[in-house]
């Protein structure tokens, strides 16, 4: 019996990388990598239903985790921006930005 291909393998470690990359931007990478965790909990449910008829269960695995950590990685930076903007420190490190562009303008 020859084996197949999980759905979306591919798309699920690219979805969770990208949501690696993007948890810096405010926890916006959150979107991607739920997705691909959500995607890879799917093809898992597929894999249990049939595990000798698909070959690349690693593959999602891995996505899952990458997409785990991507996940958990966004959530910190949501709670950080909530705590940030709930102290004032926004307001304070727009003032130091305006500051440092300030001091490079009258450097010029």
């Amino acid at each position: 019996m020859e084996q197949e291909k999980l759905p979306n393998g591919t798309m699920i470690i690219v979805l969770g990388v990208l949501g690696y990359l993007c948890c810096c931007l405010a926890g916006l990478g959150i979107i991607p990598s739920a997705i691909a965790y959500f995607m890879a909990t799917k093809a898992e449910k597929i894999y249990a239903e049939n595990p000798d008829g698909y070959d690349n269960v690693s593959q999602i695995k891995t996505g899952k985790i990458v997409a785990l950590i991507a996940v958990i990685l966004n959530v910190l930076m949501i709670v950080r921006w909530v705590y940030v903007i709930a102290t004032g420190g926004l307001e304070e490190g727009m003032n130091q930005w305006q500051d440092v562009m300030d001091q490079m303008e009258a450097g010029q």
